[in-house]
């Protein structure tokens, strides 16, 4: 995936932070995967409108993306459903991901149009927890 599509599948809440990136020249999905809380911090002295919340969801984002191979819709589903780190995917169940997907859904009256399977949720689980083992 290329990284304009990356930051184009960003919603219009980012587009402070999408902005910032794109003058910056920090569209390369490996740096903002690595951006540490004192680049982020960095980065919102240097443009307060861009928030801190929203630069650690784009960071996570990106590292669900290159470590497990997510997809930015499918990420940014598995944060709001309280899964923001590969730590926390790995402590998961396919069932309770599914549970917490359902819920969403439900709670916000809406299909997500990602086609996420139990297959592919017991995959995700299975390459976070060996990330976490690799650490």
């Amino acid at each position: 995936m290329e990284i304009k599509k990356f930051l184009d599948f960003l919603p219009s809440n980012f587009r402070h932070e999408k902005s910032f990136f794109i003058q910056n020249n920090l569209t390369d999905l490996e740096k903002l995967s690595n951006l540490s809380d004192s680049d982020i911090n960095e980065i919102q002295r240097k443009s307060q409108l861009c928030t801190f919340n929203n630069l650690k969801k784009i960071r996570t984002i990106a590292i669900f993306k290159k470590e497990i191979s997510i997809s930015p819709p499918e990420a940014y589903l598995l944060l709001h459903c309280g899964i923001g780190s590969i730590k926390s995917l790995s402590l998961s169940t396919p069932y309770e991901l599914e549970s917490k997907i359902g819920r969403l859904e439900r709670i916000l009256r809406v299909k997500t149009d990602a086609d996420i399977t139990f297959g592919l949720l017991k995959k995700w689980i299975k390459r976070a927890k060996q990330i976490c083992k690799s650490f």
